[in-house]
């Protein structure tokens, strides 16, 4: 992409429940559209992790600050790299809104998984902080962006490759 182009994308946010695929699809879309990949969970406070990592979901008190460096780190490569792309769960509504408020182009790609292979992919994933034991409790707290602007819902029970294919040509559509 020609540097002058740089400006034109808004910042796009992959989200869902734990072991959708955020990371993974999130990484090679920027990859694709030439833009940095933003991990959410690297952001996480030392605090955040060792409680999931003990099994405890995180609560309101614990995400908003949490939020607000995502935001500010989404926030600060957008300008300066002219878009960003980040994996975050924001399973609610209001944290979606609190990203909105910071990054109002938001773009939100939702890869949408049922409980059973959540569950599934949850334990077979090997060093990760958040166990298995948690998928419960996040469709517990997910409420669906259905409806909400700029939102690309996709299956996340697809080949990686069929839903980069769809969420590519929305995004970009979405995004200048």
């Amino acid at each position: 992409m020609a540097d002058r182009d740089r400006h034109l994308f808004a910042p796009i946010l992959v989200m869902g429940v734990s072991a959708c695929g955020k990371s993974e699809i999130a990484s090679r879309l920027a990859a694709t559209i030439e833009v940095p990949f933003v991990e959410g969970d690297a952001l996480h406070p030392p605090s955040n992790t060792d409680k999931m990592s003990r099994g405890v979901p995180l609560e309101d008190e614990d995400r908003w600050p949490w939020l607000n460096a995502l935001a500010d780190e989404v926030e600060a490569l957008a300008a300066e790299k002219g878009g960003a792309v980040f994996s975050c769960s924001a399973l609610k509504q209001s944290y979606r809104s609190r990203l909105r408020a910071r990054l109002p182009d938001l773009i939100t790609v939702y890869l949408k998984l049922d409980p059973e292979t959540a569950q599934n992919r949850a334990a077979g994933r090997n060093g990760h902080f958040m166990p298995a034991a948690l998928v419960e409790s996040q469709f517990a707290t997910l409420e669906c962006p259905r409806g909400e602007q700029n939102t690309v819902l996709v299956d996340a029970r697809m080949p990686i490759e069929e839903i980069l294919d769809r969420i590519h040509p929305a995004v970009l559509q979405l995004a200048v």
